[in-house]
């Protein structure tokens, strides 16, 4: 290369390095960005810090220490958010198989465990047995399962998927219309509410889990047996 050559090659990679530090400095933005988004994303799973405990960045808050549920959430029910007191919930509104309206507030004096699902949710068909044994082992005048499906269209679908899966004590209900997952605020699917007897949310988990097991039993239990509070 002459030195001539080589002048211009100096000249045209002077020119060129603005360019590639903004491209370089745009990319920087979007990563950044991309791990804000990660990092303050909405999750409502796990352990509550409690109001001393300041953000509560990642898995190492402290554990809640009152509520009804309090300690319970470990083993298979690790992932609950456990509500260090009672919240309120919107007006949760849906339908039974026959389209008959139906409301959260139809099982006030009940503990409800409320499953939001869909047929076409992967982990909700693998949780789906275990919420059925739930509601086969301590359904009844003090605790109800009610598994609400929000696929489009009939209750035909949902329907066929329960008896599929087997799932044969768990009644029917719809929301086709996708409101009732807005509405309790959630991110995912399958998600599961711990409802107590004045319809206050004292628990929360996002995503599958084996609502059969030992812990599960135990947290219903504590939630059944639960002091009776004002509504």
């Amino acid at each position: 290369m002459s030195e001539e050559d080589l002048s211009k090659a100096k000249q045209r990679q002077r020119a060129a390095s603005p360019a590639i530090y903004l491209v370089a400095a745009v990319l920087a933005a979007i990563a950044g960005f991309g791990t804000v988004y990660v990092s303050f994303a909405p999750s409502d799973n796990g352990p509550e810090p409690s109001g001393d405990e300041g953000s509560g960045e990642g898995k190492g808050s402290a554990q809640v220490s009152t509520g009804p549920l309090a300690g319970l959430n470990k083993g298979a029910m690790a992932a609950l958010l456990v509500r260090p007191k009672p919240l309120d919930l919107p007006e949760l509104a849906f339908a039974d198989a026959n389209g008959a309206s139906k409301s959260l507030a139809d099982w006030r004096g009940k503990v409800v465990l409320l499953n939001i699902w869909a047929t076409w949710c992967v982990p909700c068909r693998d949780e789906m047995p275990a919420i059925d044994k739930l509601e086969t082992k301590l359904g009844g005048k003090d605790f109800e399962v009610v598994a609400v499906n929000i696929d489009k269209g009939g209750p035909e679908r949902p329907a066929s998927f329960l008896k599929e899966v087997g799932a044969t004590h768990l009644a029917l209900y719809i929301d086709p219309t996708g409101k009732l997952f807005s509405k309790v605020k959630t991110v995912g699917m399958p998600t599961t509410l711990v409802i107590d007897r004045n319809g206050k949310e004292i628990g929360r988990l996002i995503g599958p889990a084996d609502w059969a097991s030992p812990e599960a039993l135990a947290l219903i239990e504590a939630a059944i047996t639960a002091p009776a509070t004002g509504s």
